[in-house]
């Protein structure tokens, strides 16, 4: 029997921690699995590339494609909307804006019509979990070999991983491990030094999470640090907002409010499309950032530098010299 260990791996402080503790640990079979969500900023791919040649181990990218879900939806359009009071030129604009771009995360959001919200977080599942299970766990599974797959989450992140087991059995012979699992964030940015692995820089620049930039859970002032270091970043969301919305049958899709959801004003419930679309924008929500006492001034004590080191866990300070590992760069 085979053992095969498979660390998911997104290019952030706590899955990187996780694949050194593999490394450190001289694991056997040991690869890592990055699932590209098609949002994540050009920083992060360089990072990985980094690790990839720093450590020697292999990494394997995936991508969800949604083409199928995307014709599906299209047919479902075509038969069902007009049928449900929807207006011709909502259905129409829908079915010009619903072809696949290519782009993982921007096709989740015209499929669904809508982006992810805090309480409907479907991409985790749709862009990560699934097609890292469909591309790389189920073709291992069913030989008779045993799947270890590596989850670098810690459980002072949420109150539902405080409270998830270092190990557990998911059936198949696969198994999920988290071997940081009670690690504070000074051990985790402790392992990078240790193994001689520098960081992902986005740490250095205002980023309190490294993944999809922005993710949709994204802190106040690190959608005002993307803004002021990554303004491109803040382009291609609006661009996104603005082909989502075509997609929507009641034509309105911001990135942080869902149909339920409330913006910095307050509930967006019982607003036109248009309003919703002028007043919960992305650009509106960058606004909102730069301000202090709840929204209602702009905070004059705001880093305008760009270039300036900006780092939530120190790192600016530090006079963190890592010590190379094997092959390390």
């Amino acid at each position: 029997m085979t053992t095969h260990n498979i660390v998911s791996l997104s290019g952030g402080k706590d899955s990187t921690a996780t694949l050194l503790v593999a490394i450190a640990l001289e694991t056997p079979n040991l690869q890592a699995v990055f699932a590209d969500t098609g949002n994540e900023h050009e920083l992060t791919y360089a990072y990985l590339d980094y690790l990839e040649k720093a450590t020697g181990i292999r990494l394997t990218r995936v991508r969800a494609d949604f083409t199928k879900r995307i014709e599906g939806k299209r047919r479902f359009i075509e038969t069902k909307w007009r049928e449900q009071g929807i207006s011709e030129s909502v259905v129409l604009a829908a079915l010009d804006v619903l072809q696949p771009t290519g782009n993982p995360f921007l096709d989740l959001c015209i499929w669904k019509g809508r982006f992810p919200s805090r309480k409907a977080q479907f991409c985790t599942m749709e862009l990560k979990r699934d097609p890292m299970l469909e591309q790389v766990i189920m073709p291992l599974m069913g030989k008779g070999d045993m799947l270890i797959s590596w989850q670098g989450v810690r459980a002072d992140e949420s109150l539902n991983r405080r409270y998830l087991p270092e190990c557990d059995e998911v059936g198949g012979g696969l198994f999920n491990y988290r071997p940081i699992l009670k690690w504070d964030i000074p051990a985790v940015f402790e392992a990078h030094r240790y193994m001689g692995i520098k960081p992902n820089p986005l740490y250095s620049q205002g980023m309190g999470r490294v993944g999809c930039m922005p993710c949709i859970n994204c802190r106040k002032d690190e959608l005002r640090e993307i803004a002021l270091r990554f303004p491109e970043v803040i382009d291609r969301i609006e661009r996104w907002e603005s082909i989502t919305q075509l997609a929507s049958k009641y034509g309105a899709a911001t990135f942080f409010a869902g149909s339920n959801a409330k913006h910095p004003r307050g509930s967006i419930a019982g607003l036109s499309a248009a309003e919703i679309m002028e007043i919960a924008c992305i650009r509106q929500a960058v606004e909102w950032s730069k301000t202090a006492r709840g929204g209602i001034q702009f905070d004059l004590l705001i880093e305008t530098d760009s270039s300036a080191c900006s780092s939530a866990y120190g790192l600016c300070e530090s006079t963190w010299e890592p010590v190379n590992i094997k092959g390390a760069a």
